[in-house]
């Protein structure tokens, strides 16, 4: 039996196992760091900074049933104490542009969430008010 075949399967397997790597190498990106997000405006946000950046879609979700779904517009910190009215506004008030902050990070982690098919940005509610 011939050891050439299995040396090119070897071969192949190996090219597409490790080609994102590689790939990501050439282009630049691998080991990119963090991205330098834009500091948001006010002096702390909701929940500590650890939590928000892990679960800020999880709150969103919360904030979502409990406006629309239980007509519940008010939010207590857990960690502050403060009270906040449920609203994507609320964010805005800190966080003013989608582009500079929600997006850098997104790229970041390779997500797309779908917020803003629906949801005015930042930057629109902005000019929206001017």
């Amino acid at each position: 039996m011939s050891k050439v075949p299995l040396i090119a399967v070897l071969v192949i397997f190996v090219g597409f196992f490790f080609f994102p790597y590689f790939y990501n190498v050439t282009v630049g990106k691998l080991g990119s760091g963090v991205p330098d997000l834009q500091p948001p405006k006010g002096e702390h946000c909701i929940e500590d900074e650890e939590w928000m950046s892990e679960n800020h879609m999880v709150l969103l979700k919360e904030w979502r049933d409990a406006a629309l779904r239980h007509g519940i517009r008010e939010y207590v910190s857990e960690t502050y104490g403060d009270k906040y009215y449920i609203s994507t506004y609320t964010c805005f008030e800190c966080h003013q542009s989608k582009a500079e902050f929600c997006d850098k990070c997104h790229e970041y982690v390779g997500v797309k969430p779908n917020c803003w098919d629906c949801h005015i940005t930042p930057e629109l509610l902005q000019e929206h008010n001017k």
